[in-house]
């Protein structure tokens, strides 16, 4: 019998953008390079809705949306959601470093300046769940003092 391939992980990522075509670009851009299974919200409170009834693997979130805003998504996926310890990518069209701090004060993990270009956002995603990884596998295994 030929050996069974192990397929790659398959990680669950959450997409938040108001605009259409960014998500599915960004999503079309990340399940090119990787094996990864893409959720899809257009609003905040759709994107606060899913947060608090799957867990995901990483968190795309764009910071300009219509109601609540992307800043109060982040502050709440953190105050308390099946994600709070998830990894929250930052990606929007604000470039100055003062947002960059905001969000990570609130909580991100990572930023991303539109548009983005696939290699960047697959590298940086790929970063994020790396990072998430080695987490998990420090919990559940930490190592005794000596």
């Amino acid at each position: 019998m030929p050996a069974k391939k192990t397929a790659a992980p398959r990680h669950r990522l959450l997409i938040v953008d108001d605009e259409e075509s960014t998500r599915l670009l960004i999503a079309h851009l990340l399940t090119k390079g990787m094996t990864v299974e893409a959720q899809l919200a257009g609003t905040c409170e759709q994107a606060l809705r899913l947060a608090s009834d799957y867990a995901y693997d990483a968190i795309l979130l764009d910071l300009q949306m219509p109601g609540i805003g992307g800043f109060e998504v982040l502050r709440e996926i953190r105050a308390g959601s099946a994600n709070m310890a998830t990894p929250i990518m930052i990606v929007s069209v604000l470039d100055d470093q003062a947002t960059n701090d905001r969000c990570m004060a609130l909580g991100a993990d990572g930023y991303l300046v539109k548009p983005v270009e696939r290699r960047p956002l697959v590298y940086a995603v790929k970063a994020l769940l790396a990072a998430r990884g080695k987490a998990k596998r420090t919990q559940r295994n930490p190592e005794e003092d000596g």
